[in-house]
């Protein structure tokens, strides 16, 4: 039987959890839904399937002791940073490079370090079954979560006829991935039954990964056999600082997922939520009788629907409605809830204009 890994990916920004999340401190590394940071959390889960030893963590250079401080059940080695972002195909071929110097017939899977997730039985079975999927078969494993409404903020998955049942978890085979939606758009997708959320996690062999990088995407197969030689060599930094300057950027989806043919996806029916922007936040805590979302220190009058965060001081609000209000080291963000995806857009124009690296 292959070794089972799992490699979480945390080099997210978090900008759209400004000012609370920062590039010093990302979302990854808060507490934003329950007592542990996410990534902290991203660790726990897989307790009982995958040991300590086997689970890799690839986040930025500048990040790497944080995360070993929030992750504590990791060996520091374990926890690696890369030198520049290159997105995610680098990050997955280096976590794969990570698991093949260990193990080159390994299976793992490719978790992110932001997601929250209820039913956890569940969701440990859906990894085992993918898991034993990917180790007897020539396939690549991805997660489709079951939509609850009909997102325009998720990309989705379209699903055939059934592969296999395993674990109790039905797997499909994946027809083809789409973009995120228009509202419209995405009402016919749940119509259909078909279309599942692209959740972001994949399950697959070294040999089935190898292989299809080989076929998609060559640069990122021959990242991945470089920095296994390397990591063979304990050098897997020193790997990265050589090749990652003159790789292009380039997200899995793109690189692997919208051009093979040997897609199967797991049914997901355990609770999930990527918790992408602050209204996310609504459905983890309990609102006041006006539909306050208050986090800390906030008094409220005659206001309605406001998510409040208050992190050092008292934040008093009177008569406002749908609003974001957060007040976290110095900042204080005043948006309305129907704009939280312009926050990061606020981030961008406010590292153009310079002078705010201290907060951002």
């Amino acid at each position: 039987m292959a070794g089972r890994y799992a490699v979480i990916m945390a080099g997210g920004k978090g900008e759209r959890f400004w000012p609370l999340s920062t590039s010093k401190n990302p979302k990854q590394l808060l507490a934003l839904v329950g007592d542990k940071p996410l990534i902290a959390q991203a660790v726990d889960r897989l307790d009982g399937l995958i040991p300590p030893e086997n689970i890799f963590v690839v986040t930025n250079a500048d990040l790497v002791d944080a995360t070993r401080a929030a992750a504590p059940l990791l060996s520091p080695e374990n926890i690696i940073g890369e030198p520049i972002g290159r997105d995610t195909a680098a990050a997955v071929a280096c976590g794969g490079a990570l698991v093949k110097a260990k193990d080159k017939n390994g299976v793992f899977a490719v978790l992110t370090a932001d997601q929250v997730m209820g039913n956890l039985d569940i969701f440990s079975a859906t990894l085992k079954g993918g898991m034993d999927l990917a180790e007897q078969n020539d396939i690549l494993v991805t997660i489709g979560i079951e939509p609850t409404f009909p997102s325009t903020g998720f990309g989705y998955i379209e699903s055939g006829e059934s592969f296999q049942v395993a674990e109790n978890v039905e797997f499909r085979k994946a027809i083809r991935f789409v973009e995120k939606p228009d509202a419209a758009t995405a009402t016919t997708y749940l119509d259909t039954g078909k279309f599942y959320w692209n959740s972001g996690m994949f399950i697959w062999s070294v040999q089935s990964l190898e292989k299809s990088f080989g076929e998609h995407c060559p640069e990122m197969k021959v990242l991945l056999d470089t920095l296994a030689d390397y990591a063979k060599e304990g050098k897997i930094i020193e790997g990265m600082d050589v090749t990652y300057p003159g790789l292009g950027k380039i997200s899995i989806d793109y690189a692997l997922m919208e051009k093979a043919d040997n897609i199967v996806m797991a049914c997901g029916t355990f609770d999930w939520d990527d918790v992408g922007s602050w209204p996310a936040l609504e459905s983890h805590f309990a609102q006041d009788e006006k539909g306050n979302t208050k986090i800390g220190k906030v008094e409220t009058l005659h206001a309605d629907g406001n998510i409040v965060l208050s992190k050092d001081r008292l934040t008093a609000v009177i008569g406002v409605k749908d609003l974001i209000i957060v007040q976290a080291d110095g900042v204080t963000l005043v948006c309305s809830k129907d704009q939280a995806q312009d926050i990061k857009q606020m981030v961008i124009s406010l590292r153009k204009k310079g002078g705010f690296d201290e907060v951002l």
